[in-house]
């Protein structure tokens, strides 16, 4: 037998590696609103010329048909992914806030159907986180008011563990994977 000697040449090709990372994204909140001092005046402890702003709320004092400056604020981080934004107003029922107490709600939030209290916003990274943090007012006019039919006797009749109260809290579920709002605060609470 006789071999005949040659050379096979293969038609062979390669890619650039097309390397993919996985990063995360990430929704962040914070709610906070002018801190005031014993007499109801804005704190400016760093002398900067703008009240200092913190996150455990603060005590008023009631005088029948008085304007209180009440300015809770909840701020989206730039660097959020799209969400669902909500803020929960809680009002105290041991005395009763209603009784004592009025306020509205700031007219760019969406009451959240069958959720007494909860309301919420849609804020896209792309066009509302575009320029910066987002913050938004919770209370209409940053104001709530008190009613000038509560009576000194009402008023006599508070303790400490009865002052009315409203407690404010804020949420972000991000929109992704979530059908609606009414989804988003199904995912909060399971």
């Amino acid at each position: 037998f006789g071999m005949i000697g040659g050379t096979l040449a293969w038609l062979i090709d390669k890619t650039d590696e097309v390397v993919n990372t996985f990063t995360y994204g990430d929704i962040n909140i914070k709610l906070d609103e002018t801190i005031l001092d014993a007499d109801g005046n804005p704190v400016d402890n760093d002398n900067d010329g703008n009240p200092d702003r913190g996150e455990t709320g603060n005590t008023y004092k009631m005088i029948p048909g008085q304007t209180i400056t009440k300015d809770p604020v909840l701020t989206v981080d730039a660097d959020s992914e799209d969400c669902y934004v909500f803020v929960k107003l809680v009002e105290s029922a041991n005395a009763k806030f209603s009784d004592f107490m009025t306020y509205e709600i700031d007219p760019a939030w969406t009451a959240l159907a069958g959720e007494v209290g909860v309301y919420y916003r849609v804020v896209s990274a792309e066009n509302d986180l575009a320029a910066g943090d987002l913050e938004m007012n919770v209370i209409k006019d940053k104001t709530v008011t008190v009613k000038d039919t509560v009576t000194k006797e009402m008023l006599n009749n508070l303790t400490s563990a009865t002052y009315p109260t409203l407690t404010v809290t804020g949420y972000a579920v991000q929109q992704a994977g979530m059908a609606d709002a009414a989804a988003a605060w199904a995912a909060i609470n399971a």
